[in-house]
């Protein structure tokens, strides 16, 4: 029953935190004996690791061996249609699979074939994959990086020493969690942030509340946001024993908080006490956003390699939310510290710590700065591209880091 609460989970994280976007998640494995046990629960007021969920093992979804490589279907507009992590593809030809590759998730784990399609390097792929894009890498070579900035995090379980986030990640706490194993959304979103090669902010100190965001019975997942509130309220108790120069300036959800949930307005009250505390929250639907699409071997750094999103591409769009980049890229992976993933297709979930992110470089550059002028500034100096041969659809407004850090930096 667990491992199958943990599976919806997943599916309900994403489904309401990222628009339409599907995800597959792991089934939790059995715990091996060598496995290191969970820490005892630090105390309220001490601040560290309360426990080391394990790793995910991906190879369960293939009871079999694949016979055929999965199709890729343009119709029917769903997400994880050639699930290919930790597969073992050697046996096949996938030479005349190139259309269908291209549309394929994977990770490190994935044995690969010697019979592939010119034109396809999973190790290009995912290498491009964790280049956050927009000019980004440009800043941190300039020393922005988030440094002396906290950023929160309130979602699913953590695979706490994975590489791209260990170092950064100064608490993990858990209130309300229900998985032994380390979940796909957790350390995704904590690398998008944070991630050494893969984050917005690498240096940025990460405090990491893992919840389920609701309650589990027999009849199913019930949305508790009350649950949320009160991770909040812990991440502002930590907040407060930071010194002036290491504050929280901001809380990334990836979730959608709605008024039909339960807990609703004790989610909104918490919002706003931390922020009267100097911490803004960023959750889907909280402002303006969505996220944009690339083709994978595509330059990330070059604006002209984006589209609009694949889970939105059929949408009426007015060109009026700031857009980052949200589909094609690597992510750590549950399955291990030194694993990646690469998701071909995100959602909304990506993009939120992707701000939050971006919000830490302006933070390190201006301490003052606050989310809403941050956002202000973020519009101003957005970028908007043509995206057709004749010139005449139009696609903004792409946030431009470059222009954003730089304005900001004048503030002061």
């Amino acid at each position: 029953m667990k491992r199958f609460l943990c599976l919806f989970m997943a599916l309900a994280i994403l489904f309401v935190g990222c628009g339409s976007t599907k995800e597959t998640e792991s089934k939790s494995p059995e715990l091996p004996e060598e496995s290191e046990e969970p820490s005892e629960i630090l105390s309220d007021n001490t601040l560290g690791i309360v426990r080391k969920p394990y790793a995910a093992d991906y190879s369960e979804m293939y009871q079999e061996k694949i016979k055929e490589l999965p199709k890729y279907n343009p119709d029917i507009k769903e997400s994880w249609q050639v699930d290919l992590r930790s597969a073992d593809l050697e046996h096949l030809d996938l030479s005349k699979n190139l259309d269908d590759l291209l549309y394929a998730d994977f990770d490190n784990k994935t044995e690969w074939p010697d019979k592939s399609p010119e034109g396809f390097n999973p190790d290009i792929i995912m290498e491009l994959g964790k280049n956050p894009g927009l000019g980004i890498r440009k800043l941190h070579e300039k020393g922005i990086t988030g440094k002396g900035v906290g950023i929160a995090i309130i979602d699913q379980e953590l695979l706490v020493d994975h590489r791209e986030y260990k170092e950064q990640l100064k608490s993990y706490e858990e209130i309300q969690s229900s998985s032994d194993t380390a979940q796909m959304h957790g350390p995704a979103v904590a690398s998008i942030a944070v991630g050494k090669t893969v984050g917005v902010a690498p240096d940025a100190d990460l405090y990491y509340i893992a919840s389920d965001f609701g309650t589990y019975s027999d009849d199913g997942f019930v949305y508790d946001l009350s649950v949320c509130a009160e991770a909040i309220d812990r991440i502002v108790e930590i907040n407060r024993a930071l010194p002036e120069d290491k504050k929280i300036k901001i809380i990334s959800i990836s979730l959608g908080l709605s008024d039909y949930m339960n807990g609703y307005r004790e989610a909104i009250k918490a919002i706003k006490n931390a922020e009267e505390d100097g911490i803004y929250t960023l959750y889907v639907g909280s402002r303006g956003f969505m996220g944009l699409g690339r083709d994978p071997l595509k330059d990330p750094d070059d604006i002209a390699s984006y589209r609009r999103g694949d889970f939105w591409a059929d949408s009426i769009y007015m060109n009026d939310k700031l857009l980052a980049p949200m589909d094609s890229r690597t992510y750590a992976s549950p399955t291990g510290d030194d694993d990646y993933t690469f998701g071909r297709q995100g959602g909304l979930s990506w993009t939120v710590p992707y701000f939050a992110g971006l919000y830490a470089l302006a933070c390190q550059v201006n301490p003052e700065i606050s989310l809403g002028y941050f956002w202000e500034e973020a519009i101003i100096t957005s970028e908007t591209i043509s995206i057709d041969e004749n010139n005449v659809e139009k696609l903004g407004r792409i946030v431009n880091p470059t222009k954003l850090i730089e304005r900001i930096e004048k503030v002061k």
